[in-house]
């Protein structure tokens, strides 16, 4: 043994806190570094709760306390009736057309708008001239005002003198009935919508498809798969959980829609039959139209729960559909004794 093994194992231990005995107090500054550890994060997060409280939670219990009271907004007080102003909208024919026209231009917008973002995004994704002009230029819809785009289609879509009829004319079909067929209507409504929004669903999924290693393109090219075969087996797959989300904020959108209805003639009550009446535009025409404000924190509280119950549908479909790494559908793949992957 080594006269320095000699001195390590006859030198005293380092001094430490014996047991039982109480730890030295932290300074000020030792206190103030774990007080940041702990609490800066939540800090630093509190403006968005504390806005989305003041804006968000505090109107939605507001209208909540409303929707079961007969409202006065002139003296801002109100007698409780509660649950008849929900039997009133649920016994309104009124909601249920509503509630159908609401649904039926919101598939006729939602499908082709994703069918179209889809392919306009696999072009943009490929190797074009003028990439970003052209990214650009599909999301011009999107920044133009909504009022604007329903002023320009319904002109468009006039039943007299419309462009559109026009040209079916000229081509020997006849005009179409824009304002008072209903499907047709929703028909030039749904137009509107996939108007502004096929853009930005569009590069929402081009962000998602230059996310895919290109490695994987060129394993397919090598293998002999073509264009087509690349974009189903490769693309496709890729884009679940980024088509999940275009899926549910189209279904919200959808569901809201308000404008497009509204600027579709010059009056704004859904047409002379209600062949365009959404539940939004209904819900204004019971605020602002008959000033019966209880009804419609009823009515708003009612698509409320038509939109989170969809929300919820949406959800299971994106638990079967995507599943982490941590999630009992991931295998993950076995090691031999040398470490080969079987």
């Amino acid at each position: 043994m080594t006269a320095t093994d000699t001195r390590a194992q006859t030198s005293p231990a380092s001094p430490g806190p014996r047991a039982g005995q109480p730890k030295p107090p932290l300074s000020f500054k030792n206190k103030m570094s774990r007080w940041d550890l702990k609490f800066a994060p939540y800090l630093y997060i509190s403006p968005f709760f504390i806005m989305f409280a003041i804006v968000g939670l505090f109107p939605i219990a507001f209208t909540a306390v409303i929707s079961f009271q007969e409202w006065d907004l002139v003296r801002n007080t109100g007698s409780w009736v509660g649950f008849e102003q929900y039997v009133w909208i649920l016994n309104d024919p009124k909601f249920w057309t509503s509630l159908r026209n609401t649904f039926s231009i919101f598939l006729l917008s939602s499908v082709p708008q994703l069918a179209l973002a889809i392919f306009i995004a696999a072009m943009l994704d490929r190797n074009i001239r003028a990439k970003t002009f052209w990214r650009m230029s599909v999301l011009l819809p999107f920044v133009m005002a909504p009022v604007a785009v329903a002023l320009i289609f319904s002109n468009m879509f006039g039943d007299n003198h419309g462009l559109v009829n026009n040209i079916l004319g000229s081509i020997g079909i006849a005009p179409i009935a824009w304002h008072v067929d209903p499907f047709w209507s929703h028909i030039a409504i749904a137009t509107m919508v996939n108007f502004r929004w096929t853009g930005y669903n569009a590069l929402i999924l081009l962000a998602a498809m230059q996310a895919v290693p290109r490695e994987f393109y060129e394993a397919a090219t090598v293998d002999g798969a073509g264009a087509f075969r690349q974009f189903w087996s490769i693309t496709l797959p890729s884009l679940k959980p980024t088509l999940i989300f275009v899926v549910i904020t189209s279904t919200i959108g959808g569901l809201q829609i308000f404008d497009e209805p509204r600027m579709y003639d010059n009056v704004g009550q859904g047409g002379a039959a209600q062949q365009w009446l959404t539940i939004t535009l209904y819900l204004y025409n019971i605020g602002w139209g008959d000033f019966n404000f209880g009804r419609a924190a009823a009515l708003a509280w009612i698509l409320f729960i038509i939109i989170l119950v969809i929300g919820m549908i949406n959800l299971l479909i994106t638990r079967r559909l995507v599943r982490d790494e941590g999630g009992r559908g991931v295998k993950t793949p076995r090691r031999g004794r040398k470490g080969v992957t079987r």
